[in-house]
Parts: C-alpha cells; sequence; structure tokens
C-alpha cells in the first residue's frame, strides 16, 4: 500500500505531491494506492485502511474487491461509493499469454479468442480514494511512476504544463481514462483478424475447414461487446451520481466544476461507445463473409450442374441408341443395312433418297 498526499499552494493555488503527511499544508485528498496483494489477509487490510482514512469498508465490497472474476459495479454507501471497472489485458501487461493459433503475422497481435481481463476498483470519498489493481496491470503502474517523479518536488521543479489530479473523482477519472484508451488500441488488431477470416472465406481455390477458430473468434467480439455494456452501464451510474451529489466525490478543494467532470465522463464513455460500435461492426462483417461464403458456393453448385446438364444433352442420344443396338432381338429392320446406323443418327431427310426401301426393311 503506498500514499499519495495531495496538498495545494497557499499562494499560488497548485496543487503539489508528497510522500508523507506534512504540517501547516492544506491537504486536498489521500489516494491510497493498492494491489490485490495487498488483500491477502481482507481483515488486516481493513484495519489499516481505517488507520489511514477513518473509513469502515463493508465486508461485501471487500468481497466484491476480492473477487478476480467481479464484473463492473457501481455502489454507493454513505462514507464512499464504490467503483469496480473491468480492464482489457493487453499484451503490454504482464500476464502470462495463452498461445495463439499459427494462421498469420498479422493477427499475433492480439489474440481474442483468449481474452482477458482483470478488474480495478476505486473507494472514492470526498477525501480519500482507495484503489485496488492487479500488479501486473501496467497501464496504471505507468501513471503512478509518472506520479512518483512528481514526488515531493518544488512547485517551481514542475513544468507549467503538469497539472496534478484535484479530486478524488478527478484521478479517478484520469486512471479510467488510461484503460479505456488502451481499448482503442484493440480495434486494429481485430479488423486485421477479422480481414483474415474474410480471406479464408472467401477463397475460391481451397475448401473452408476452419469453422471452430471462427466461432470462438465470434464469441470473442461478442465478449467484448458484452464487456463495453457492462462499462457504458458503470459509467452512466457514475455520471448520474455526480448530477446528483457531486460533493460526496470531490470534497471542497476541488478545482473541477460539474459540467467539465461531466465532459470527462462522457469523453470515456464515448470512447467505450467507439469499441463497441466498431466490435458490432466487425461481426456484421464476419457474417456478410459467410453469407458471401455460402452464396459463392451455391453459385459454384450451380455452374457444375449447368456444365452436368449440357454433358447429360450430349450424350443422351448416344445412350438412347446404345439402348435401342443393345437390344436382344433375332430381327431387327436396319440391322443389316450399311446405312443403318446414319439413318438413325441423322434422320430420313439427310440420306432418305438414296436408301432402298426394299432393302432396308
Amino acid at each position: 500500500m503506498k500514499q499519495y498526499y495531495f496538498y495545494i499552494h497557499s499562494e499560488s493555488q497548485v496543487i503539489f505531491l508528497s510522500s508523507k503527511p506534512l504540517e501547516n499544508k492544506q491537504l486536498v485528498f489521500v489516494w491510497l494506492e493498492c494491489t490485490l496483494d495487498d488483500l491477502e489477509h481482507p481483515e488486516q487490510w481493513q484495519q489499516q485502511v481505517y488507520a489511514q482514512t477513518h473509513l469502515m469498508m463493508n465486508e461485501y465490497h471487500i468481497e466484491d474487491i476480492c473477487n478476480i472474476d467481479h464484473p463492473s459495479n457501481y455502489d454507493t454507501t454513505e462514507d464512499y461509493d464504490l467503483l469496480i471497472f473491468r480492464k482489457l489485458v493487453t499484451p503490454e501487461d504482464g500476464f502470462k499469454q495463452v498461445p495463439q493459433p499459427d494462421h498469420d503475422d498479422k493477427i499475433k497481435m492480439l489474440n481474442p479468442a483468449e481474452l482477458l481481463t482483470t478488474p480495478m476498483s476505486f473507494c472514492i470519498s470526498p477525501y480519500y480514494l482507495i484503489s485496488v489493481r492487479d500488479s501486473r496491470n501496467l497501464a496504471t503502474k505507468q501513471y503512478v511512476d509518472r506520479l512518483n517523479s512528481m514526488l515531493d518536488k518544488d512547485i517551481s521543479q514542475l513544468g507549467k504544463n503538469i497539472r496534478l489530479p484535484s479530486s478524488p473523482l478527478d484521478l479517478t477519472l484520469r486512471l479510467l481514462n488510461v484503460v479505456i484508451d488502451r481499448y482503442l488500441d484493440i480495434r486494429l488488431p481485430l479488423t486485421q483478424r477479422v480481414t483474415f477470416w474474410q480471406n479464408q472465406l472467401l477463397q475460391s481455390s481451397a475448401r473452408f475447414t476452419q469453422w471452430q477458430d471462427l466461432f470462438q473468434e465470434n464469441m470473442a467480439l461478442q465478449q467484448i461487446e458484452y464487456l463495453c455494456e457492462e462499462q457504458i452501464d458503470v459509467l452512466q451510474e457514475l455520471r448520474d451520481d455526480i448530477m446528483e451529489n457531486q460533493s460526496q466525490l470531490t470534497g471542497e478543494f476541488s478545482l473541477e466544476s460539474q459540467d467539465i467532470t461531466l465532459v470527462r465522463v462522457h469523453d470515456l464513455l464515448s470512447h467505450v461507445e467507439r469499441v463497441q460500435k466498431h466490435v458490432t461492426r466487425l461481426e456484421a462483417m464476419i457474417k456478410t463473409a459467410i453469407d458471401l461464403h455460402f452464396s459463392a458456393i451455391a453459385n459454384q453448385t450451380n455452374e457444375n450442374m449447368r456444365i452436368l446438364a449440357i454433358i447429360t444433352a450430349i450424350f443422351s442420344p448416344l445412350t438412347l441408341l446404345t439402348g435401342i443396338y443393345g437390344m436382344n432381338f433375332e430381327v431387327i429392320p436396319g440391322l443389316k443395312n450399311p446405312y443403318g446406323f446414319w439413318f438413325l443418327v441423322y434422320g430420313d431427310d439427310h440420306d432418305s433418297d438414296h436408301i432402298d426401301p426394299d432393302v432396308y426393311f
């Protein structure tokens, strides 16, 4: 568990960061940055949080935080609000990736058939933010490393463009923004995978047999779509809570107005919705490719039937002649006539003038 203390300068009204409590400084809020490893003993962690913040975490909320499979959720209490947000694991994270199918080099950037997600939990109060993440969540770790580089630095040493969060809610939105921006990065590899399956389905020279793999790909896209739906619901609940009671989430020293905070939330919503719409389009592209695949098979079947019909039409008269000359009768009219075969093939209009009826019959 790491503690970050955000103070506001009395003269310049600029927020600066400290790793320890400071006397005679105006405290804005405190961030307790935890990992799931810190919750190995939940009761002990609960007492540590209470000693730091005087917030008694609900036991059921602690169980939800420890549950690595808990879906995205938003819940409110009298002392704090709990936000659980599932992060999509990207190749940059330190998770062990499942071996990917050796289809094509273009689609090895991400294997949606083996999608992994990890929860991020935020306990938001007016003056305290308690966050819990997986230690392998490198997206959040990079943001923490940036804050560590600003610890205990004088205001004059910080860049003019560096602006630290002014409330627990502001910091939560910034962390969510880092996570959600990674969602936008998966659109390209997902599109490349769908393009690969389109090419496989529409190849006329090879028979498509990878239906099981294609089914898993489609299920993975549905999984991303459901994940986006959960996140949209959570962000909408957070937005509604901000509109109804922002003071419980920000505190008195927040420099963010309600309108600016809502703009930040709407920006996060739009990013998730963009991913969801993109995945929906990819699902439609796969469905269209499957329809074209079966249409191409039907057209090829029709072409084969046409060729067979032409061959049948050519050989049908010969089959008839073979049947006639293969009959077992002692007396067949025209059998011994040298012109009998040509007479049957070409008809009597061609050679009737040259045939003696007495000899023929």
